[in-house]
């Protein structure tokens, strides 16, 4: 059975936050159980956008502070890592605030690369993610509770997203954007293959509305934690009460066998009911995944890319 761990947290303020993990993290078995001396560790934020830094679009960096500090004291070694849709990782993460944290921990920052790795899906059974991600000992997946006008809700398998390489999500976004069930499958089994060791969600404040970044902030006051970023995510819908068939990323979970029924995750804390939102707010309307670009551009971009992927693999 998966376990889900769910406090309430209203402060990024560090020390109350160290408190928060700790709270959050016992009934998993603590970072120890995951992270041993030596490891290690990719932190994989929601670096979305350096462009809005006030408006609660990406993971906040007192959030990945602490998580690196308690990765550091159980002796791994961490290191951050992201694929924003624009700018690089340094740079998002900079605009953001991150810098200090950055400076003060000596935390080094990656920029994704990208290899084909065989998946073992029946469906997508290559997929070109992060060499950093896919040889990290560790993964800890640190998204951002949001609204997305393309895909309802991004949560914990929708940040993995960020693991494929920049060019790449473009390309996905062309290749099965007319297909939201598709989309959604192919972001399942990055999540899969990706397979993080530990998602920790920062729900203190969210991104409501017409999010992932053109939404407004919003105070949940809570932490999530889970070392089954499906079961995470289960739980996270049933907090803001959007049905999981609403979700590209669940539905698809759900048919894989991957989302576990509500009744089946157990709760050592609080129970999602215990955390229920009545009001959050989902985009006024979805937009199209592949960004509703003419077919003639559409087409054009398929094209060069391919060619762009086919030299890329004759170089690694």
């Amino acid at each position: 059975m998966s376990s889900v761990s769910l406090i309430r947290a209203d402060s990024y303020e560090p020390s109350a936050l160290h408190q928060a993990l700790e709270t959050l993290l016992e009934p998993l078995g603590g970072l120890e159980t995951r992270v041993k001396p030596g490891d290690r560790v990719l932190l994989k934020p929601n670096l979305l956008t350096g462009s809005r830094p006030a408006r609660e679009c990406v993971t906040r960096p007192e959030l990945v502070a602490a998580v690196a500090e308690r990765v550091l004291a159980v002796g791994g070694k961490p290191f951050l890592g992201d694929s924003p849709a624009f700018g690089s990782a340094l740079g998002v993460a900079k605009a953001n605030g991150y810098l200090p944290l950055i400076e003060a921990l000596d935390l080094p920052v990656v920029e994704f690369r990208g290899r084909q790795y065989e998946t073992g899906g029946e469906e997508f059974h290559r997929l070109r993610l992060s060499r950093e991600a896919m040889e990290a000992d560790v993964v800890i997946n640190l998204p951002k509770v949001k609204s997305h006008v393309q895909l309802t809700l991004t949560l914990g398998v929708k940040n993995l997203f960020g693991c494929v390489p920049g060019k790449m999500k473009a390309w996905w976004h062309m290749e099965a954007g007319k297909d939201a069930d598709r989309f959604g499958r192919m972001l399942v089994e990055t999540a899969r293959a990706i397979a993080p060791e530990l998602t920790i969600i920062d729900g203190i404040i969210g991104h409501e509305g017409n999010g992932p970044s053109g939404g407004d902030p919003r105070f949940l006051g809570l932490l999530g934690a889970s070392g089954d970023v499906f079961a995470l995510d289960r739980a996270m819908v049933e907090i803001l009460g959007v049905g999981p068939d609403r979700v590209p990323t669940l539905a698809a979970a759900e048919r894989s066998g991957l989302s576990p029924e509500l009744d089946a995750i157990a709760f050592p804390l609080l129970h999602p009911d215990e955390l229920r939102v009545s009001d959050w707010k989902l985009p006024d309307r979805l937009t199209p995944i592949d960004f509703g670009l003419p077919r003639v551009i559409q087409s054009t971009f398929r094209h060069l890319y391919i060619r762009w992927i086919e030299e890329r693999k004759k170089a690694v």
